[in-house]
């Protein structure tokens, strides 16, 4: 039984973006005015750290991975979520919100252990200033983003397969509008001992 529940739920239907007809053209066009102005800032921010042979430091080398992060973070969710604003069903198909959550997951991930990478640069920058240029090498700095890659990828890999190995109740109403994690294990008809235990790490949030 509990596999025939899971073989019905095919898509997921978000109920997180209702709003009266008449606010739905202005939300719609305020929040893609900020999802023009967030994604052209951070891709401005890139090709100035690019292009600037004075800003080729382990600073901003890790600051224009984190603007290339926050581009990726906000095209998982972006569009998918501006479309709906003019959808009657809002639906998303099983493996469109697998790979959302995924891809989500991953992100996130990344972009915290990122941030642990630029504390540890600023914390050598202040702690050793003579041998800053020294001990943030070219490939310590490499490692630095490579690190929460893998671990990222590692982490939201773990999450997401014991999420979607589990059987769905016929409910396919996902109170959010997007793909998250705590509201898709509300939908789960099985035990979720072991994904609350997972849950409990630092990322990704659920």
């Amino acid at each position: 039984m509990a596999d025939d529940n899971r073989t019905r739920i095919t898509e997921f239907i978000f109920s997180g973006l209702k709003f009266p007809p008449q606010l739905q053209v202005f939300l719609f066009w305020l929040f893609l005015l900020l999802f023009l102005v967030t994604v052209m800032g951070n891709l401005g921010m890139m090709v100035l750290l690019r292009l600037d042979s004075r800003l080729h430091t382990p600073m901003y080398f890790f600051l224009s991975h984190l603007s290339f992060m926050d581009i990726c973070f906000l095209t998982v969710v972006g569009p998918k979520m501006l479309a709906d604003f003019f959808s009657e069903r809002n639906a998303i198909s099983f493996l469109g919100c697998a790979l959302q959550q995924w891809f989500f997951g991953f992100l996130v991930a990344i972009e915290c252990l990122l941030l642990a990478s630029m504390a540890y640069d600023r914390y050598v920058a202040i702690c050793n200033p003579l041998l800053y240029a020294v001990a943030m090498c070219q490939r310590l700095c490499t490692q630095l983003v490579a690190g929460p890659s893998a671990v990222g990828f590692l982490n939201t890999k773990t999450h997401t397969t014991a999420a979607f190995r589990l059987s769905f109740c016929s409910s396919n109403i996902v109170n959010h509008f997007f793909c998250d994690m705590s509201p898709l294990l509300s939908l789960v008809c099985a035990d979720i001992r072991i994904n609350k235990l997972l849950c409990r790490t630092p990322t990704p949030p659920c």
